[in-house]
């Protein structure tokens, strides 16, 4: 008998988990403090990524100007808003209310114009140059169709860029038993279980009609932090594109 196709893409619990952690989510030593310091790692890859894919100048300070991104799972906008910056008309998709509400707050007081959606991903139409979303495969109801329903929203000369973090002893050590039992990420944000390595990503995005490209590692050291590495163990960032 064939696999029924889920109803949504959202695990209620998890939204649910998340939605309580929205009033501290532009704080930068907060319950998302953990989420500042990956952001620009993440940013780096993104932008020199973008650049490759559309043959963009590195040195344009709106090089997203006249394409369209939408990031899924955007949380508070932490991604959404230098996406705006970078040019892109943005839309941004959580399924947390008060997520989207503290959002659209901080949006606007920052003067930019983010169409910040509370909704599923596998309920919205258009498609969108560039697709993102980081951190958010791991906290789904099913990864193969959240993979689908990005895969839905790309355009013909789209990027996707994902990440996540990787089922690994490393990853198990580093986010579970030190970062979430010290207190440096708020506890039960992870199931190590639902973590998915590279090896079962790919075949997910290979069976949503996409091509993977360039992959990489986001690694930490006690002296650089955070930053791209070609050891996948902890969490890594990944390009897709149609096949």
């Amino acid at each position: 008998m064939a696999k029924a196709i889920p109803a949504t893409t959202i695990n209620p619990a998890e939204a649910a988990h998340f939605g309580k952690l929205a009033s501290d989510w532009w704080d930068p030593k907060g319950s998302s403090a953990m989420l500042h310091k990956l952001n620009p790692v993440r940013l780096r890859f993104i932008r020199a990524a973008c650049d490759v894919h559309w043959g963009l100048n590195p040195r344009d300070v709106r090089p997203l100007a006249g394409k369209s991104a939408i990031d899924v799972g955007c949380g508070a906008g932490l991604l959404c808003e230098p996406l705006a910056r970078l040019g892109a008309d943005v839309v941004g998709v959580d399924a947390a209310p008060e997520n989207i509400a503290a959002a659209h707050q901080h949006a606007q007081g920052a003067g930019l114009k983010i169409d910040y959606r509370c909704a599923d991903i596998a309920d919205l139409n258009g498609q969108f140059d560039l697709v993102s979303s980081m951190e958010v495969i791991e906290h789904v109801a099913d990864p193969a169709h959240f993979v689908q329903a990005l895969a839905a929203r790309l355009a013909p000369n789209g990027l996707m860029i994902l990440s996540t973090p990787n089922r690994t002893s490393a990853s198990r050590l580093a986010m579970i038993t030190l970062a979430e039992g010290l207190g440096m990420i708020p506890k039960g944000t992870h199931d190590w279980d639902k973590f998915l390595t590279p090896e079962e990503l790919i075949p997910l995005v290979e069976a949503a009609g996409l091509k993977v490209g360039e992959m990489r590692g986001i690694a930490f050291s006690p002296t650089t932090g955070l930053h791209l590495s070609d050891d996948l163990a902890l969490n890594y960032i990944l390009t897709a594109t149609r096949s």
